[in-house]
């Protein structure tokens, strides 16, 4: 029979002071590196690529706040992390629910013209289709949000990450995650066969035992 699994506050607790931190950073920065490559992943499609890089990281952190486990990334070192991640994850739901009355707006008025078009024998109907630009500027103004909130997060991760690797003494190039576009800020890229990875630039390290 196996032992049970504990989380990482359970196996530091078995640490002295100084394995605390460093435990509880190491897989703190674990657990970032993996949010940052889905979170560019999910940028990049957005973008037309193709993308076949998946990480289950969104369904382990709402495994672990079910089960009342206590996420190192979020609980120890920024609690507000959560409170982000959930508040621009509403707002993508919020954009696309607006995005989708939008379409169905369109097509009510587009079909409404086209059947008083066919009651009166007037081409009403071409006045609902001189909406149809609507559905496309409604599409490249959802596309643009959507964009904006995955760099935000992305790049909020990033910065985190190197706040971790800098304040613990953490060694940048262990943390390498792979990256999708390269205009985020505070990290060095390099390509590794066929894929872009990246690491923090971290200047100094500090230290936080």
């Amino acid at each position: 029979m196996t032992d049970p699994v504990r989380d990482s506050v359970e196996v530091a607790l078995d640490l002295d002071e100084k394995e605390v931190y460093s435990h509880i950073a190491h897989e703190s920065a674990e657990d970032i590196i993996r949010i940052i490559s889905s979170l560019d992943a999910e940028r990049a499609k957005l973008h037309g690529e193709v993308i076949y890089y998946r990480d289950d990281w969104d369904d382990l952190i709402r495994e672990r706040i079910a089960k009342g486990k206590r996420h190192t990334a979020f609980d120890f070192y920024n609690p507000a992390l959560l409170d982000i991640w959930e508040a621009k994850v509403q707002e993508i739901k919020e954009i696309r629910k607006r995005e989708r009355l939008g379409y169905t707006a369109l097509g009510i008025v587009i079909a409404a013209a086209g059947a008083i078009s066919v009651f009166t024998g007037q081409p009403y109907v071409l006045l609902g289709l001189a909406l149809l630009p609507l559905a496309v500027l409604l599409h490249d103004r959802a596309k643009e949000r959507f964009d904006l909130i995955y760099y935000e997060l992305t790049q909020l991760f990033i910065d985190e990450l190197r706040n971790l690797v800098g304040g613990h003494g953490l060694q940048p190039e262990h943390y390498k995650f792979k990256i999708f576009s390269g205009d985020y800020f505070g990290i060095e890229t390099k390509k590794l066969g066929t894929g872009l990875f990246a690491v923090v630039k971290v200047e100094k390290s500090k230290g936080n035992y």
